[in-house]
């Protein structure tokens, strides 16, 4: 039976990452540029600060999904989910969950309370997020998810 680990990424995962989020949006030349300017901090979002992070889950040594958060100032929030992506096959397992679960952990150690994301669904108001408007959701409080996730 594998076992589904959580950790930071490495420069040899970016390629993996590029995949993932490949099959569904852009090429995967995009998003190795992106992704690595990205955790580079050669790219900015809107109102991105330092520091910023991405953990991947990995299964039987293969990156199965990733995370992607920084530090903002967007919103009035302290925090962004930047990116989330889970490999097709590796869906409905419970893998974003545990990837939101450890970019709010590291949210808070990073006293990052407020935290938005750009997307909206029914993923995110699951565990706490409410809708701000057209495109954006916000967790008022972070530590709320854990609550949530914790109950799971």
């Amino acid at each position: 039976m594998s076992k589904l680990q959580y950790r930071e990424v490495n420069a040899s995962d970016i390629a993996a990452l590029a995949k993932i989020r490949a099959a569904e949006w852009e090429s995967e030349e995009y998003w190795l540029w992106r992704i690595s300017g990205y955790l580079k901090c050669e790219l900015h979002p809107q109102q991105a600060l330092l520091p910023r992070i991405i953990y991947v889950a990995v299964e039987n040594s293969t990156v199965v999904g990733f995370i992607a958060g920084h530090l903002t100032k967007r919103f009035q929030c302290d925090g962004e989910l930047q990116l989330i992506n889970v490999s097709p096959e590796y869906r409905r397992k419970g893998i974003a969950r545990g990837l939101l679960t450890q970019l709010a952990h590291w949210f808070m150690e990073n006293r990052a309370y407020k935290i938005c994301v750009d997307g909206s669904g029914e993923f995110y108001e699951k565990l706490g997020a409410r809708q701000l408007n057209k495109h954006w959701m916000i967790w008022d409080d972070i530590r709320h998810l854990l609550v949530i996730s914790e109950r799971k």
